[in-house]
């Protein structure tokens, strides 16, 4: 996922690196290699090569620098779609570094710590298993919980790049998938035409599918040219909506249910595969 800032992912890897050359041989300047070299991989090996990863992080001793590499692997794991085996060997990993090595609530907010939300959202998002005794872990389940039930509460109106007004709740009765992207994104170009066949296959059958940007429809317009995906673009001028849908990374997307119920989320980038399982929840299938 490309969270935001996205200069703070660049600066994780860099200080592990740094850490590496200092401290450590090789092996660990190449684990950082490997991780910033996953999305230059062919889906086809990228998700053998997350879990080849994530056990080699998990072999290292206990130590900050083992975490951070495990939370830099954590956040790229989840474009797309690694496999369940790989993915849930990045999260033990992330689950051990931690537990090895315990970090403090956020002393201003009183937030968990980053580690322990990247956990919980991996276990409510994508399924995984993870065994942490730190209350941390507990908290940020909790916290999400508590964001799921009241984006599903939420109604926002919105212009489309034609000036069309589109309000969330007018759509009850309809699947609804709401779409948070941005053009300087890869994986959110990436899954974009993924979700423009989906909506064309499923539009007879009642999806709508809203993908929302805080660009201007300048930069929205120079990516896509004369070309437009068949669904609607909305502007969310600030990024009103996707901050009070609680989004801090790209891509993200939400699936509402016709009686307006969020059946279902993703954390990151989607395949039309892993699109057509969460429109499966919504009561949607093919």
């Amino acid at each position: 996922m490309l969270r935001v800032p996205s200069a703070a992912f660049t600066t994780l890897l860099l200080s592990a690196s740094l850490l590496s050359a200092q401290t450590k041989p090789v092996s660990d300047a190449a684990i950082v290699k490997q991780i910033q070299s996953l999305r230059s991989l062919p889906d086809t090996e990228r998700g053998k090569q997350t879990g080849d990863i994530a056990l080699e992080i998990r072999s290292l001793p206990a130590s900050e620098r083992k975490l951070s590499l495990a939370l830099g692997l954590a956040h790229l794991s989840t474009e797309g779609d690694p496999g369940r085996d790989n993915l849930q060997a990045v999260t033990t990993t992330l689950a051990q570094a931690v537990t090895e090595n315990p970090v403090p609530t956020n002393k201003k907010t009183g937030d968990p710590a980053s580690p322990y939300m990247e956990l919980a959202e991996l276990v409510r998002y994508e399924g995984m298993t993870a065994e942490v005794a730190d209350p941390q872990f507990k908290q940020a389940a909790d916290i999400l919980a508590a964001n799921d039930a009241g984006i599903e509460k939420l109604d926002f109106t919105l212009k489309d790049l034609h000036g069309k007004k589109w309000t969330l709740s007018e759509l009850r009765g309809k699947v609804v998938v709401v779409n948070f992207w941005a053009t300087w994104c890869p994986p959110c170009r990436k899954e974009l035409p993924d979700l423009d066949a989906i909506y064309m296959h499923f539009q007879s059958q009642g999806l709508v599918v809203l993908a929302l940007t805080d660009e201007d429809m300048a930069k929205v317009g120079a990516l896509f040219g004369g070309h437009l995906p068949d669904f609607p673009v909305l502007l969310d001028t600030g990024h009103k909506v996707g901050a009070e849908f609680h989004v801090e990374g790209l891509p993200r997307t939400f699936v509402f249910d016709r009686e307006g119920k969020l059946a279902a989320q993703s954390m990151d980038m989607r395949t039309q595969r892993q699109f057509l399982g969460m429109l499966a929840q919504a009561g949607l299938k093919s």
